[in-house]
């Protein structure tokens, strides 16, 4: 019998969106391996000299122009991308994503961006018949994700969901599964250990995110975080920003061996492991891993629109607070002075009764028909070698 197929459609604007798909599809692969999984950011996928041309603008829009992208998204917050709109995006940019489903020949698509969601609610209006999930990767709902055609919204929280249903869509057709993070971010690592087999000093340890593009931020909340690098250890994490990476480096204030300069990194799970403290942009993405760690963050330089509302949802759920120089003074001064009970307060927000990161892969598995299997002998294998290493604890 032919393995189940799951075709996970996304796009490159930001890293949140793609890195949804991967952590669902990886997600899905481990709880059930009879279930074939694959991600394509659709639009790269199918033009690649216009694509990056496109991510290229819509970053620097970002980087320079906030207040701009916030007004684009709240004037059009309750609008769907128009029949006209869907039609362009088809002719121009994606011809032959049905050519594409024809090939790979999928029993269900999840789309985790507006874009190709829109595409292909558009193809099955004209005749595709393949259920269409629509995995919405932030704390709200902007209109641009709303589809007649999606079979079924996978959203993050019971707001999301009441903010779908009060635009007409059924409840029946929307369940909370939360944001998919990666199965590196499903269980915590002993720190000690961690710190060791990443060089780092065993002392109390902060993580600061650029974000995907590690964009950072300003010089009196920098002094604040580099005067007390003797007692407490730094990690800049700044993405694909090589420039600012270089710049860093060379600061005489940053040259000192509490403090660590990286740029991309596939360890970000063992990193938040051996950190105390995440500093971040509230991305959908990361926000929701950094949940999954219990770690206690500190939110800079939201984007206007989805990052506010990302940023509003966690710091009402006491998982985190707006940075500002006093902000970083305080959680300093806790770090230093309340250091065990921090940790305690780390291990209970990592109980299963407060987050469940298995959640949205689970969930999918049960509505394609596909339950999960349990602990696969490949999940095993892992982690009994690591745990030679390392002491787990179940989130």
């Amino acid at each position: 019998m032919r393995k189940k197929r799951v075709l996970l459609f996304s796009e490159g604007f930001g890293t949140g969106h793609t890195g949804a798909a991967y952590a669902l599809a990886e997600g899905i692969k481990l709880l059930n391996p009879d279930v074939q999984c694959r991600v394509i950011e659709l639009g790269k996928f199918l033009n690649p000299t216009v694509a990056p041309w496109i991510l290229s603008a819509y970053r620097k829009t970002v980087s320079s122009q906030p207040r701009l992208v916030g007004m684009m998204y709240k004037t059009q917050y309750n609008r769907s991308l128009t029949r006209l709109t869907k039609l362009a995006l088809h002719r121009i940019f994606y011809t032959h994503a049905s050519q594409v489903i024809e090939q790979l020949k999928p029993d269900l698509i999840i789309c985790t961006h507006p874009i190709p969601a829109a595409v292909i609610s558009r193809l099955k209006r004209r005749g595709l018949d393949v259920p269409l999930y629509t995995l919405i990767t932030d704390y709200d709902a902007h209109g641009s994700w709303v589809n007649a055609e999606v079979n079924r919204y996978l959203v993050s929280t019971p707001r999301v969901k009441s903010i779908l249903t009060g635009r007409g869509i059924s409840p029946k057709l929307v369940t909370v599964t939360g944001i998919p993070v990666h199965p590196k971010f499903w269980e915590r690592a002993n720190k000690t250990l961690l710190r060791k087999e990443l060089g780092l000093a065993d002392i109390p340890t902060v993580l600061i995110m650029g974000g995907g593009w590690g964009m950072m931020f300003g010089k009196d909340v920098m002094r604040s975080l580099t005067a007390r690098m003797d007692e407490i250890q730094l990690i800049f994490c700044m993405g694909s920003n090589e420039k600012l990476m270089a710049k860093m480096q060379a600061n005489p204030l940053l040259n000192h061996p509490n403090v660590k300069i990286l740029g991309y990194s596939s360890e970000i799970n063992k990193l938040m492991d051996a950190s105390d403290l995440l500093i971040t942009k509230p991305g959908g993405m990361t926000c929701t891993e950094g949940q999954a760690k219990g770690i206690p963050m500190l939110f800079y330089k939201a984007i206007p629109g989805q990052e506010e509302k990302n940023c509003q949802y966690f710091v009402e759920l006491g998982l985190a607070e707006v940075l500002d120089s006093a902000v970083v003074n305080k959680w300093f001064s806790m770090l230093l002075q309340e250091y065990a009970a921090l940790e305690e307060l780390r291990r209970r927000r990592t109980s299963p009764e407060r987050y469940e990161p298995r959640n949205c892969a689970t969930a999918v598995l049960e509505l394609l028909g596909k339950p999960a299997v349990g602990v696969t002998a490949m999940q095993e294998q892992r982690s009994q070698a690591r745990n030679e290493e390392a002491v787990y604890v179940t989130p």
